[in-house]
């Protein structure tokens, strides 16, 4: 069996679930795109190839292989995108949560069956039908737990809003003794440097107590301000709109000191380097295109 333990976005990395590019079908129509930044691509002919993403997807799996991390893969569903295997699922102590996501995408599920078999039953928690919820915007961070959602009324007019108020609630029901704490994010169906589509789009904690963090992407600038003071603003690191665009936050941490992160962000990564973290530097370019990135493909099932 699977002993789920996560607590953080950064302790000792054990086992987590790497999602594939292999059998990834066409380049989807534009009407079809889940998101802004996938449609600028799609336009623009330069949607990524499954080629050149499966290169990328197995320079993270010999990341992993050389620190000793167990991966599991989905199961390939022919013709279907399974990359991001944080949107679908995602584990918070001993709980594994199936997220609830968009209904085009739900067979991505299924395929994690192989998965789901090690884990004891009664720790898979599926969330109320009312209730969105995806991967990428929840963060467990100790004590609490942040998520990523969208307050307003118009909500089911943006594809890009993928987490609800209802379910907030509802993870809040789950964990008691942790304090849920919520983010309003800036979403845009059509201008991706104006999308956080979650979270991780926008802000991520590593080890030592620092974060990632891109101001517009908040809507409420108090919420903003709630993280910088909680953090200490000298131990937060601001990316600019285009650094958010290109998925600047969306890096993915194996230990308080190590963090696999996309080889063209050349200041994150010398900044990491200043203040001692080993960073291991992989291509994620060609996914980032589909407005995703290292920590949206990974799914941590045990760290220490």
């Amino acid at each position: 069996m699977i002993k789920l333990n996560v607590t953080n976005e950064f302790s000792r990395l054990r086992e987590v679930v790497l999602g594939t590019a292999k059998s990834n079908g066409p380049t989807p129509l534009l009407e079809d795109a889940y998101d802004p930044k996938s449609a600028e691509f799609i336009k623009a002919g330069t949607y990524p190839l499954e080629k050149d993403m499966i290169v990328e997807m197995e320079a993270v799996a010999a990341v992993f292989e050389k620190y000793d991390v167990k991966v599991y893969r989905p199961t390939i569903i022919e013709d279907y995108n399974q990359i991001f295997s944080r949107d679908i699922a995602f584990v918070i102590e001993d709980k594994f949560i199936k997220a609830n996501i968009l209904e085009d995408r739900s067979r991505e599920i299924d395929a994690l069956d192989a998965v789901m078999i090690h884990i004891d039953p009664a720790k898979i928690i599926e969330f109320p039908e009312a209730a969105h919820i995806e991967g990428g915007d929840v963060m467990p961070y100790g004590d609490y737990i942040f998520v990523g959602t969208y307050y307003g009324e118009d909500y089911s007019s943006f594809i890009t809003a993928r987490t609800n108020m209802k379910a907030v609630k509802y993870l809040q029901s789950l964990f008691p003794n942790k304090k849920v704490k919520s983010f309003n994010l800036r979403k845009s169906n059509t201008i991706a440097e104006d999308n956080a589509l979650h979270l991780d789009c926008c802000f991520q904690p590593i080890g030592h107590g620092r974060c990632i963090i891109h101001r517009e992407g908040f809507l409420i600038e108090e919420e903003y301000q709630w993280l910088v003071d909680f953090f200490g603003h000298e131990n937060c690191f601001h990316i600019t709109k285009k650094e958010m665009y290109n998925m600047n936050s969306n890096i993915f941490s194996i230990s308080e000191d190590v963090i696999i992160s996309e080889k063209n962000f050349k200041r994150l990564n010398t900044w990491l380097r200043e203040n001692g973290y080993v960073v291991e530097e992989v291509p994620y370019a060609e996914i980032s295109k589909q407005e995703g990135l290292l920590r949206c493909t990974t799914m941590p099932l045990v760290r220490d």
